[in-house]
């Protein structure tokens, strides 16, 4: 059993995900990536291959938690895609997918990881998204998952509390594709850039540490300062 903290993340493989699981191996903790890529990412980390939107792969999951690892002291759910398009072209299965992932897989993670979490006296970070509070044309479904996830996170922190703390983070525009930023891009940020997949690691990577003990069922946005800016088109 590995002495140091296991952090399970999911949707490890790229992106913010990634990002955490890089600084909380620098952080010194054991980390078990989920993720439905084909392939690990090249990290220190061991990797499962696994979609947490099914319950009995996030049971498995855990089982292997608990046989491998022996122990969980944080759980970072960060699984999730969009859907973008209009409502009157949304399927009832693609509305349904996006919610199973991005939402219920967290149901699913926290329930079957419970009692390792106690045990540890473990902490959950979701990540959810500042769209669970304003939003773009034909984005319903992530909208409404990000909404709920941010919910579920106070409810559960007042269910699983004192035992298990658990946090939301709401990222803004994070680049995690590399794109070609424009200097206006950064410019219409109050924090003067658009942020990098390490500043929300640096987050979760608090939140999941003892310095965070007295903070729980809140959501941290982390958006540059996007969403207290108020803009007026000429």
């Amino acid at each position: 059993m590995p002495e140091q903290r296991v952090v399970l993340i999911t949707g490890a493989a790229h992106g913010i995900g990634l990002a955490a699981a890089e600084r909380l191996l620098r952080d010194g903790c054991h980390v078990v990536i989920a993720d439905r890529a084909a392939e690990a990412p090249p990290l220190a980390a061991r990797y499962v291959r696994a979609d947490v939107s099914d319950e009995a792969a996030v049971a498995s999951l855990v089982a292997g938690i608990r046989e491998t690892e022996g122990r969980l002291d944080g759980l970072v759910c960060n699984a999730g895609f969009m859907i973008r398009k209009p409502i009157g072209e949304l399927s009832l299965a693609e509305w349904s997918s996006v919610l199973a992932t991005n939402l219920t897989s967290t149901f699913l993670l926290v329930r079957a990881a419970e009692e390792l979490l106690r045990k540890a006296g473990g902490s959950v970070v979701t990540v959810a998204s500042t769209r669970a509070h304003q939003s773009e044309p034909d984005t319903e479904s992530y909208a409404a998952s990000k909404g709920g996830l941010v919910a579920l996170t106070h409810a559960l922190a007042i269910s699983l509390g004192p035992a298990i703390r658990v946090n939301a983070v709401s990222p803004g525009w994070i680049d995690t594709h590399a794109e070609k930023l424009r200097p206006e891009d950064h410019a219409q940020h109050p924090a003067g850039r658009v942020g990098r997949p390490e500043d929300t690691a640096a987050l979760i990577a608090w939140l999941l540490g003892p310095e965070s003990g007295f903070v729980t069922g809140a959501e941290f946005v982390i958006d540059g300062g996007m969403t207290r800016k108020m803009i007026y088109e000429d």
